[in-house]
């Protein structure tokens, strides 16, 4: 099988490349330069370097040619920050490829997409009776992702929608995204305890990533399908108890709050994103209802696509061990981007 990924370099598809490469497929990326320093990025992979985005219909085109499969294992999520209007953003990089590509993918006689997504979408659906889309435009735009990719199915053309939970693992040279979490919990630090919300999040490690992508890939039922993807549940406890211990705070005291009390403490974002002209993906005062939620998701699906047992607890202790590095300013590194 001829595989042809955008954003095989980056730390989701690097990981899948390396899974397919296993699997006997060829694999063509286009990516962004720089390369991470030290990143694992498989030497039989034949890279493209340069913007997708600008490169010509006709030349998407040859490089399509020959393929079986494309992989979009690239774009933005909520963490990225962008001025108003976000949507304008979310469109521009996790849609607009996708409406673009498509058509070229059809004409070169490509069969089948596989599409990394977000597990918000899997939450919209899930609960219907909330506001969530309505007040997030993150919510929004990977619906309206989704959609794009179902409408794109026919006869000849089906597309997967890996709907993504929380990832851990590390790509060397590269920042990680959980810097931002260091950031959101640091100022409790002289505090005797860490104030949380009470819900969870299901998660899952980058290997487990390349996996399930290497698995979409090789399905071939026809048609549009998503799949809401994790192989761990944790509550925010949980996961922070592992957190604090990569920290080096071990047996740090959590305590849960209601929604309520979160929100008490979102004006002072709120200033600041109006501050810095940041329109957020995720409405601040709808963010602590979010995170009430147990967003659990059973891992049948994950298993189901080919996704194998992995140390979550160390893929999380790596990840924040770095993120902190990286937030003290002891290493320096690329940023993610959404190629």
């Amino acid at each position: 099988m001829n595989v042809f990924m955008i954003g095989g370099t980056g730390l989701l598809g690097c990981e899948a490349a390396i899974q397919l490469i296993k699997h006997g497929h060829k694999v063509t990326s286009v990516a962004l330069p720089p390369l991470p320093e030290g990143a694992p990025i498989p030497g039989e992979m034949d890279l493209i370097f340069g913007d997708i985005n600008k490169k010509s219909d006709e030349e998407i085109l040859d490089m399509l040619k020959g393929n079986d499969v494309f992989i979009f294992a690239a774009g933005v999520d909520e963490r990225v920050e962008f001025p108003a209007p976000v949507e304008e953003y979310y469109h521009k990089y996790n849609i607009a490829p996708l409406e673009r590509i498509f058509p070229l993918c059809k004409k070169a006689g490509v069969k089948r997409a596989v599409v990394l997504g977000s597990y918000f979408a899997f939450l919209a659906k899930e609960m219907p009776e909330k506001d969530f889309v309505d007040r997030n435009p993150y919510f929004r735009s990977r619906l309206a992702q989704e959609k794009v990719c179902e409408d794109a199915c026919d006869e000849n053309f089906s597309a997967k929608v890996l709907e993504l939970p929380y990832i851990f693992g590390t790509q060397p040279g590269r920042k990680p995204v959980w810097v931002i979490l260091i950031e959101q919990i640091a100022f409790m630090d002289k505090l005797p305890f860490t104030m949380y919300p009470a819900g969870g999040t299901a998660m899952l490690t980058c290997r487990q990533v390349g996996e399930v992508i290497c698995g979409a890939a090789e399905r071939e039922v026809p048609g549009f399908e998503a799949f809401p993807i994790s192989m761990y549940n944790k509550t925010w406890k949980e996961f922070l108890s592992i957190v604090y211990a990569a920290r080096g705070m071990n047996g740090r005291k959590i305590v849960s709050v209601a929604p309520w009390m979160m929100k008490m403490g979102m004006g002072k974002i709120i200033k600041d994103y109006k501050a810095r002209g940041i329109d957020s993906g995720m409405d601040p005062l709808n963010l602590p209802d979010i995170m009430d939620i147990n967003l659990f998701i059973d891992r049948r699906y994950a298993e189901e696509l080919g996704a194998t047992e992995d140390d979550i607890q160390a893929a999380i202790f790596d990840s924040i061990k770095i993120s902190e590095a990286a937030y003290n300013g002891k290493v320096k590194l690329l940023e993610m981007k959404g190629e």
